[in-house]
């Protein structure tokens, strides 16, 4: 669990359901999109499974409400022996932006892949999101890299 003034980062919980989704919901039309509410249980449930494949998470608390997520997957890296971490989403609610709930989840999902044994995380975003990126700029180092995805 990892403190920040006023917010806790803690794993997320069956009971988180309705503000998770509220907080997912946030982030898919900040990213302008959206899934089906069976995706959103879907999702959920595999958060809070227990197959070391499938995605983990942890939610930013402040005064007992979710204020932020994060979820992230530890998968096989064909250049080294231990696996690596991919942070996939990562959304604070407007409300609470510039107070450091952003990067209690990067340290968060840092600390878990430091437990874990993985020795690198890595995360991707829009160019366009240029809030996010002077926290990135900051706590992680851009790569060279370029994404492609099917045609």
């Amino acid at each position: 669990m990892t403190q920040t003034p006023g917010s806790v980062v803690r794993a997320l919980r069956e009971t988180d359901k309705a503000e998770w989704s509220a907080l997912w919901a946030a982030y898919l039309t900040f990213y302008k999109t959206s899934r089906p509410a069976e995706i959103h249980d879907l999702y959920f449930d595999r958060l809070l499974g227990d197959d070391p494949q499938d995605f983990r998470a942890l939610v930013a608390e402040v005064d007992g409400r979710l204020v932020g997520l994060t979820h992230y997957l530890f998968h096989r890296h064909g250049w080294s022996r231990e696996n690596v971490c991919y942070l996939q989403d990562l959304y604070a609610d407007p409300t609470v932006r510039g107070q450091g709930i952003g990067r209690a989840l990067i340290e968060g999902v840092y600390a878990a892949a430091d437990a874990a044994g993985a020795p690198s995380v890595y995360w991707l975003t829009q160019d366009f999101n240029k809030d996010a990126r002077l926290l990135y700029d900051r706590i992680g180092v851009k790569t060279p890299f370029i994404k492609y995805s099917r045609a």
